[in-house]
């Protein structure tokens, strides 16, 4: 079982208590109606929510005792988070602090230019330059948000592109769409469609190629069977340690 950003096709959630010593920690459980030989996955998400997927047939006692036979394993990545998170802090959107497109970190730069007719942002050089007239932080962050989903879309769609021209199943580029998600790096509906968090344009393009495949993968293979490790193994055989590294990166990314 892994700590991940994953792509489901649950049911409304229900939430659910464990205590596991003088400590306790909440999960929300899915099932999953489709998928009825699955076995239960406990999976810990990088934003601290505790995620159960079980078969629609499985009772809710064996649901329990499995969470239960994990609980060590939950609270131990659940503390390893909030370590993390001890030294993220939000963005101010101020000049000076680090932006990141494509795994490389760039120079936050507040220009103002009275003769400004819009607000812009470019990526010019190491910096990341927003102009404008008497700009705040609430346009400054406006202005990077749009610059991020507009270079977003040119990106997936190239790596879309190059990435369905390697599968043999993936004739055509499926339909996709961006959502800005904060537990999940992309999903894959069950008609096939794709859903995008643009703030993964911020990651490598390596880990971007990693959260397509796996997407695309789902066409093939709609549940995470050994089948569909399988061809992630042999589409992109050192996936796991990129989906360690863009995993354990999320709190930066997703902010």
């Amino acid at each position: 079982m892994n700590t991940s950003i994953a792509a489901t096709d649950d049911e409304k959630p229900i939430e659910y208590t464990v205590r596991y010593g003088d400590r306790e920690f909440r999960y929300h459980l899915c099932y999953l109606s489709s998928h009825k030989k699955r076995s239960v996955r406990v999976h810990v998400h990088p934003n601290g929510r505790v995620q159960v997927d079980a078969p629609n047939a499985e009772p809710l006692a064996n649901i329990k005792a499995a969470v239960q036979r994990r609980a060590r394993w939950v609270l131990k990545h659940l503390d390893e988070i909030e370590q993390r998170n001890r030294y993220v802090r939000p963005n101010q959107w101020v000049s000076g602090e680090s932006m990141r497109y494509l795994g490389r970190r760039y120079v936050l730069k507040v220009m103002t230019e009275p003769a400004a007719r819009r607000t812009t942002c470019k990526l010019i050089g190491g910096q990341l330059r927003v102009q404008g007239q008497d700009l705040n932080p609430a346009q400054v962050q406006k202005a990077v948000q749009r610059w991020y989903r507009e270079r977003a879309e040119t990106v997936f769609a190239r790596r879309l592109t190059l990435m369905v021209d390697r599968l043999p199943w993936a004739s055509d580029i499926p339909n996709w769409r961006m959502v800005e998600m904060q537990t999940q790096w992309g999903s894959c509906s069950p008609e096939g469609s794709l859903l995008l968090n643009p703030h993964l344009v911020k990651a490598p393009t390596l880990a971007i190629d990693y959260v397509l495949l796996h997407e695309l993968c789902h066409l093939e293979e709609h549940n995470h069977s050994a089948r569909f490790y399988s061809l992630l193994d042999r589409y992109l055989p050192e996936w796991r340690s990129i989906k360690e590294k863009l995993d354990g990166e999320a709190e930066l990314i997703l902010r």
